[in-house]
């Protein structure tokens, strides 16, 4: 599998993407489709819920998948790393996603009662697109340079 993205993939490309929210005195909506609004067309769409407020889930990287996480309810941490740097974004709002492109090391934890992942991929289920073990990663972006 290649590696190239481990290698290039950095913190600052990590980013909140505001999604179009049309707010109504009735309740909010937000469409989600195809677009240039994304880096990425969208092949797979899942979504975590029931998860205890102590668990942590994620735990990987990817080889080629690049990801949009949204908080469709409630509110979750997401940790990432780049090999070098780490960050922690608070997921609250259903109208706003994270991307994480290839190559970056996610957890998520501290989910509120009722909380909602909604997962968006660019590509479909594969487990070898899966780094999945945190020392294997540092090998793999050992050789990253920070910009």
């Amino acid at each position: 599998m290649n590696s190239d993205s481990h290698s290039r993939s950095l913190l600052a490309d990590c980013r909140i993407i505001e999604l179009p929210r049309h707010v109504h005195s009735n309740g909010s909506l937000t469409a989600v489709e195809n677009s240039n609004l994304f880096p990425f067309a969208i092949k797979r769409v899942f979504y975590l819920y029931d998860i205890p407020g102590d668990s942590e889930r994620g735990g990987h990287s990817h080889y080629r998948g690049q990801e949009l996480i949204i908080a469709a309810s409630g509110s979750f941490d997401v940790i990432l790393t780049d090999g070098h740097s780490s960050h922690r974004f608070q997921l609250n709002r259903p109208y706003k996603a994270l991307y994480i492109p290839a190559g970056i090391w996610r957890s998520l934890e501290n989910f509120s009662s009722g909380s909602v992942s909604l997962v968006l991929t660019s590509e479909l289920f594969s487990e070898a697109d899966y780094v999945r073990d945190y020392n294997r990663f540092k090998e793999l972006t050992a050789t990253k340079i920070p910009r």
